[in-house]
């Protein structure tokens, strides 16, 4: 283009060409960083979400080992161990995270995050495979990740362990040119800022991907194993709660898993042939005998891959006299709670439903087979009066007191954790403020619209909703590493009795990590 004699006019037009593409290329950077930026903000959710999700499964799994010790118990171990491996990768990405948007003014500028400074003075020493410390340790986290996690699985679990391989893999890597390049290097050396804080991200979600799937394999695994006839329990279900002296005993007996498409090859209870089968059920019908408790011992015989399968049925029933006084039981302990509707199970023993009447202030039916619904007034206590007829005609009348007691206090709670927790500021700033009701024996729902946040040395700034507003992030942006950010003042509904009083939520205390 400069070769040549040419015209001060075709200078003056190569010139503005050159500065043409010389703009587009500028643009183009920019289109890029903001690409790159808009997919972390993405990941960064669907880990957020990941992580709900993953938790909800140990969760399940927790519950299962108490239920299932024998079953799952093992698993959780393994599942415990998975989930501290995971977190401690995951806490160590996202420290190196919040360093490297801690070199820029505003994070969420990603057209000015286009330097590679950063890692590279972090983690090289200048030659290909020669590092620094912090690279040498970033290495040997990802190879050790892969090998601690790998060793949890067991049997079953061979094609995770091959996608754990292929994930965290450190080996190097064959660029376009055929050259072979250290791991490392062709990752992070000389990349922009926000490509590298994104691939971290992806890493995280690697981490997540991995929980998910080794959860996911324990618990249906087990299920698998469940499907097997050797698996089912007999179940005796009596059509009342207990049996009058002298009376028959009626009732069913049912496998676990119930289907009503399930047939018995043949159903022997007490040393007796039982011919009537409905529903997948043996129907019983025999006298009850003595008062107190009575074994019902038998078997199921199914057939399974040619292969006769006895299941044992091995329970009891229980016969009582003729009642003069009603039972009632509150299902969350005898006492109601104002505020929220209390289940109540009110039943006299061999007397049908539809004759029994219980009755008290705030006192309803709802459907089901003895159940009610208190929400208590005023006062201290209540009595709840019960009244029926036995078979006989009999008439009964008995009643209970309950006490009545307030919703306790809730606590305060970012991100689901109470009491003293740490965090970094780019996390306190976008969580949700919120309160809860810990070993509460109800699972009640609040609403928060409205919280105060104190940073050391700086005025206290109320906040409307659940996050923190422009004024809450420009004060906690002044808090320093260290500090202990006080927010509280809760201000919360009841979802549901919007117009029920909670007490003064207690505060939390988040003590800042950068």
């Amino acid at each position: 283009m400069a070769s040549g004699t040419q015209s001060p006019r075709q200078k003056m037009i190569n010139l503005m060409y050159l500065i043409f593409i010389a703009m587009l290329a500028m643009n183009m950077s920019k289109e890029v960083l903001q690409a790159f930026g808009l997919m972390d903000n993405k990941l960064v959710a669907a880990n957020d979400a990941a992580t709900t999700r993953n938790e909800r499964s140990y969760e399940d799994l927790a519950l299962k080992a108490v239920e299932q010790k024998e079953k799952y118990a093992d698993e959780k171990l393994k599942a415990d161990k998975v989930k501290k491996m995971s977190a401690d990768y995951y806490n160590y990405l996202e420290e190196i995270k919040e360093e490297m948007k801690g070199t820029v003014d505003d994070p969420t500028d990603y057209e000015t995050m286009d330097s590679g400074k950063f890692l590279d003075d972090k983690f090289f020493k200048g030659n290909d495979g020669v590092y620094k410390e912090e690279g040498e340790a970033f290495v040997n986290n990802m190879n050790n990740y892969r090998t601690d996690i790998s060793g949890v699985m067991g049997e079953g679990s061979e094609n995770i362990q091959k996608d754990v391989v292929t994930r965290f893999s450190t080996d190097k890597v064959t660029n376009r040119e055929g050259k072979e390049i250290f791991w490392l290097d062709y990752n992070y050396k000389g990349f922009p800022l926000v490509a590298s804080i994104t691939k971290l991200t992806q890493i995280q979600a690697d981490i997540k991907t991995t929980e998910s799937e080794i959860l996911g394999n324990m618990l249906q695994g087990q299920m698998a194993s469940d499907v097997s006839m050797n698996n089912y329990q007999a179940i005796l279900i009596p059509n009342t709660p207990a049996t009058l002296q002298g009376e028959n005993f009626q009732g069913k007996i049912v496998l676990g898993r119930y289907d009503g498409s399930l047939k018995p090859t043949k159903v022997v209870i007490n040393g007796r042939v039982i011919t009537n089968i409905k529903d997948g059920g043996a129907i019983l019908d025999f006298p009850s005998g003595n008062v107190g408790e009575n074994e019902i011992k038998g078997k199921f015989i199914f057939m399974e891959n040619g292969v006769p399968i006895e299941i044992p049925v091995e329970t009891s029933y229980a016969v009582v006299a003729k009642p003069n006084s009603a039972v009632i039981s509150a299902d969350k302990m005898n006492v109601v709670y104002r505020g929220v509707e209390n289940p109540i199970t009110v039943s006299v023993p061999g007397v049908a439903d539809n004759v029994v009447k219980a009755s008290a202030p705030g006192l309803k039916k709802v459907k089901g087979i003895g159940k009610y619904i208190m929400a208590p007034g005023k006062g201290r206590e209540v009595s709840i009066t019960v009244s029926a007829k036995l078979p006989d005609g009999t008439p009964i009348k008995s009643s209970q007191m309950f006490r009545i007691k307030d919703i306790p206090a809730p606590v305060a709670a970012v991100r689901g954790e109470y009491g003293m927790i740490k965090m970094p500021k780019s996390t306190l700033q976008k969580a949700t403020i919120s309160s809860m009701l810990p070993d509460f024996v109800f699972d009640l729902k609040l609403n928060t619209n409205g919280f105060s946040v104190k940073v050391p040395g700086q005025p206290t700034v109320i906040v409307k909703g659940n996050k923190f507003d422009a004024s809450a992030i420009r004060v906690l942006n002044r808090a320093r590493r260290g500090d202990v950010v006080i927010i509280f003042d809760i201000k919360q509904k009841l979802v549901g009795n919007s117009g029920y009083y909670l007490k003064n939520a207690s505060p939390v205390n988040v003590e800042i990590t950068n």
